[in-house]
């Protein structure tokens, strides 16, 4: 052939180098997992992270599943559109205090907290990269209908109290703290607490517009009058929770915003006890503690109530035969 076409050779040299080089490359690849390929020029980034789809929203923006195209991890990316609530000098202040806020949450190491792997800001779009936990919020069951057994509902509880003690001996507060922020996989034992670094934030957007955002019903007295705040607020947040997840309602429900603001502030709350007769009276005065308005009659500290709940979930476990996992 190279007799007849001279270039045939250049041609046949040209194949022969090309086939080395596949196959070379294939034994190189041989047996490893097909990494994901690299996003497309369509795909949205948030920083290096490739978002895939939206899988829930807040008051303030809406939270994504995405991925490190070069680790291939998977992370949930809370986002907050701080352009659109903040302007001028206000909004280089927002943006300050928001990455300020994750990288304090981000130092926080703990088992029942989800970790915050890093933060920044794409097109006006501040984000979070978090952890990507299983299960479901335990919202789910704060329906009477659904309501958890103590056995399942207190360790639950403890842990959380064990969290936010971590996190406030640390001089982070959450601000944020209801049922809708706390990850529950009851199957695994999981538990986890979000969303902490970006109350904060909401917390100014909402004095500069003197609009809440979201519901006030698991706010403290001091946290909607706009109080210097330190970590029994996070303890009265989490009273309305299980004051939520023992009964299936909230402690106030009224009709206008401006009744449920006066209610949290000057009304007493009713004892869970008298809402269920079958619970232990020492855990409605947990619940009624937390609740107190002033923050000097509540608990000092998330580990006194978490000590607290567990002595209940024993005496519930020793009344009834049953073991309960503590965690």
């Amino acid at each position: 052939m190279a007799d007849i076409d001279p270039e045939w050779r250049q041609v046949k040299l040209r194949l022969m180098r090309a086939r080395g080089l596949s196959q070379a490359a294939a034994s190189n690849t041989w047996g490893t997992v097909p990494s994901r390929p690299m996003p497309e020029e369509s795909q949205r980034q948030l920083g290096k992270y490739v978002v895939e789809k939206e899988i829930g929203r807040g008051a303030m923006g809406a939270v994504y599943l995405g991925y490190d195209p070069v680790t291939d991890h998977k992370v949930a990316l809370k986002t907050m559109a701080l352009a659109r609530e903040f302007q001028g000098d206000e909004l280089a202040d927002a943006r300050a205090r928001f990455l300020r806020e994750a990288e304090m949450a981000g130092r926080l190491d703990h088992p029942d907290i989800v970790s915050i792997i890093g933060a920044g800001e794409t097109d006006g779009l501040a984000f979070i990269a978090m952890e990507l936990v299983e299960g479901v919020d335990i919202s789910q069951y704060a329906h009477p209908s659904k309501l958890l057994p103590l056995a399942q509902l207190l360790p639950i509880m403890a842990r959380v109290a064990d969290a936010l003690a971590y996190a406030h001996t640390r001089g982070v507060t959450h601000r944020d703290i209801k049922p809708a922020n706390i990850m529950v996989d009851l199957a695994s034992g999981s538990v986890k607490v979000m969303d902490f670094g970006v109350a904060r934030v909401a917390d100014a957007a909402r004095t500069r517009t003197g609009v809440v955002l979201g519901t006030p019903t698991f706010m403290s007295p001091e946290q909607l009058s706009g109080q210097t705040l330190d970590g029994r607020t996070d303890l009265y947040s989490l009273g309305v929770s299980m004051f939520q997840l023992l009964t299936g309602y909230l402690p106030y429900r009224n009709d206008s915003m401006a009744q449920l603001m006066r209610a949290i502030a000057q009304e007493e709350v009713p004892n869970v006890c008298d809402l269920r007769d079958d619970l232990p009276r020492p855990l409605g005065d947990i619940v009624a503690l937390a609740l107190q308005k002033h923050p000097n009659t509540r608990y000092a500290n998330g580990q006194q109530m978490a000590e607290d709940l567990r002595a209940v979930a024993q005496a519930v476990s020793s009344a009834s035969n049953v073991d309960i996992e503590l965690g």
